[in-house]
């Protein structure tokens, strides 16, 4: 199986770059965010790379960072999701817009992906609450706030916002992305209670 591959970039196509890694040229099918993030033909760049062998044919899909290839695959576990739903998703959305919006379980954010309808994006974002990748492609204030130990190491008010949040029935990822937005969006000095507030809003949204 093939990993990673670094190369030059030889072309471009629709959907796809060839990588020419010491002659041989791959054919690799991007998200369209991983092919702006390439560099001009004839320049240097490295991908990572999901393979996929069939009788007929081995195609591989090619990733900026490892995380998108964690989600790559990770999407392709809901039913109605296959390689080509899973680009067009992480075409639409960077990995950390798309952990926050299975932590908010936000529908509305994954309907943006082209041929993602609204019953395919509650079923994306309920199935995946709770398999999620950590959160270390988010915000960096949720990233903090996702672990047990880096809770207790939050300020006060957001330790108790949080607590409030989970024991309403909230699960601790949503329940710190809330949070973490909130005092992104309050400040530091938000107090308990307007975070609490701010959290439900977020939650709802």
């Amino acid at each position: 199986m093939i990993g990673k591959l670094k190369g030059v970039i030889d072309s471009y196509g629709e959907d796809f770059v060839i990588l020419d890694v010491h002659g041989v040229g791959y054919v690799v099918s991007c998200s369209s965010r991983t092919l702006q993030t390439l560099p001009r033909p004839g320049e240097a760049a490295t991908l990572s790379i999901e393979t996929y062998v069939r009788e007929d044919a081995i195609r591989l899909f090619g990733f900026a960072s490892d995380s998108e290839r964690d989600w790559f695959r990770l999407l392709q576990t809901v039913q109605g999701v296959g390689a080509k739903v899973a680009l067009a998703i992480l075409g639409a959305l960077a990995p950390g817009d798309l952990a926050s919006a299975i932590a908010l379980q936000d529908k509305a954010m994954v309907v943006r992906s082209p041929g993602v309808g609204p019953k395919l994006a509650a079923r994306i974002v309920a199935e995946l609450k709770d398999k999620a990748p950590a959160f270390g492609s988010v915000d960096p204030a949720v990233a903090r706030l996702a672990g047990e130990d880096d809770v207790k190491s939050a300020p006060k008010p957001v330790q108790d916002a949080i607590s409030a949040l989970v024991n309403l029935g909230y699960g601790r990822p949503q329940a710190a992305a809330a949070v973490a937005a909130s005092a992104k969006a309050l400040g530091e000095a938000a107090e308990t209670s307007a975070l609490i507030r701010r959290g439900l809003k977020e939650l709802a949204g």
